[in-house]
């Protein structure tokens, strides 16, 4: 939080969000960057996605090995390609050729290939289902409105255990993962990636915020939708409109997050 914050006094919420999600994949506490879940072929996949919502465009990358931060590459897509989301192979190039590779045995640890073992067993028992991922680590994500009135959004994950490579899941997708529209606000999302993709959770979001101008009722009402839909322990989701006030909803047992602004930073778990 607080290396969003310094990020964002320095520059904007575009900085804001991309330095607060870094910290956090470079952490490798969470189910993004260096902490990223094991693929059922054993390796690592991640996907990232970026908005800035004075321009209204997005970045993303998906399916990407071996990068320091998937969050920095999707920034890249944004400012410098003309796409919106560059996948696999392509993204990885683009990361190299940034210098944003990391040597892949980074991504790997023993408490992980414990966790593996310990997955590949309840699969082999039918006992196994990405909902189980929410009990392991999960996305992360942040969301900012800068002193110009300027909004972003940004989210980061290693996807699910025992994914299929190639699985591409609601992180680096516009309107699912995340979204942000100066003068409306900005969104992230976490949990079920197949579950918020099918929901459009963060444009549904936005657009109950439009509806009603209440950004506490347009994230939960979000995510009251889901959980009617698709059942509990599936998502949650963080929210701050143009005015500055933030809100957060999550039909899991818990979700961590935190919030602040100059002089103040507050946590919860």
């Amino acid at each position: 939080m607080r290396e969003g914050l310094a990020a964002m006094l320095r520059g904007g919420a575009v900085d804001g969000v991309v330095a607060a999600v870094e910290y956090m994949e470079a952490s490798g506490l969470f189910n993004a960057g260096y902490g990223s879940v094991y693929a059922l072929d054993g390796r690592v996949y991640m996907d990232a996605g970026v908005m800035d919502g004075k321009t209204g465009r997005a970045g993303a990358v998906a399916a990407v090995e071996g990068v320091k931060s998937a969050v920095r590459l999707a920034r890249a897509v944004m400012e410098l390609t003309d796409h919106v989301i560059l996948a696999g192979e392509g993204a990885t190039l683009l990361a190299k050729r940034l210098g944003l590779a990391a040597p892949f045995y980074k991504f790997y640890s023993e408490e992980k290939n414990r966790q593996f073992s310990q997955v590949l067993e309840e699969a082999r028992q039918g006992k196994w289902h990405f909902k189980r991922v929410l009990d392991f680590a999960d996305t992360v994500g942040a969301v900012a409105l800068d002193k110009d009135g300027n909004l972003a959004a940004a989210t980061s994950t290693g996807g699910v255990w025992l994914k299929l490579p190639g699985r591409v899941g609601d992180s680096p997708l516009p309107g699912a993962g995340f979204w942000a529209e100066n003068g409306v606000g900005a969104f992230s999302a976490t949990g079920v990636g197949e579950v918020i993709i099918l929901s459009t959770l963060s444009l549904r979001a936005r657009d109950l915020l439009e509806q009603t101008g209440d950004i506490r009722a347009a994230v939960e009402k979000a995510v009251e939708y889901v959980t009617r839909r698709f059942g509990p322990d599936t998502a949650g989701l963080i929210g701050v409109d143009a005015r500055g006030r933030f809100a957060f909803s999550y039909n899991t047992r818990a979700m961590a997050r935190g919030w602040g602004k100059p002089g103040e930073v507050r946590a919860e778990l």
